[in-house]
């Protein structure tokens, strides 16, 4: 199976093993994500302070493959990641405030220390394994699920 077969056909494992816990309550350690290609679930860490931010998933040497970390910053603002002691191929997907996703940049290059500028208005930024977003279809105008984005989010907590 090709890889963006075996990404659909886990995008739909996804969706279809998460369909009903989806129109449940939001958890502090869950992102979903949906779009016109499915929805999926991440377990995910949260960095939502300077420290936790700054240490991200450096030095990490492998991420289970529905797992990520999310960032979430004080207020919508200009981001900009990079790979600098991390091991792994990265993912990044930049939400605003909604919790709809405004870029994604792919496999991010280990160790690499060129920025990787998310945009402005920059609220969330998940970080899963490196093609994953690709394979699944996760681009811009999908939206995220998750308490962070409160109330007035895309895609609200019940």
């Amino acid at each position: 199976m090709g890889s963006r077969a075996l990404g659909k056909a886990l995008t739909l494992a996804l969706a279809v093993a998460g369909g009903a816990a989806s129109a449940g309550a939001c958890r502090e350690d869950v992102v979903w994500l949906r779009g016109d290609w499915g929805e999926a679930r991440f377990t995910v860490e949260v960095a939502d302070d300077p420290e936790e931010r700054a240490q991200g998933l450096m030095f990490r040497e492998s991420l289970p493959e529905t797992a990520g970390m999310l960032f979430v910053y004080e207020r919508p603002q200009p981001v900009a990641f990079w790979m600098e002691n991390t091991l792994i191929p990265l993912d990044m997907i930049f939400a605003d405030v909604s919790g709809t996703v405004r870029r994604v940049h792919s496999n991010a290059v280990p160790g690499d220390r060129t920025p990787i500028p998310g945009g402005r208005e920059i609220f969330a930024v998940l970080e899963i394994n490196g093609g994953k977003a690709e394979a699944m279809g996760i681009a811009p105008g999908t939206e995220m699920r998750h308490p962070a984005f409160g109330d007035d989010a895309a895609w609200p907590c019940e």
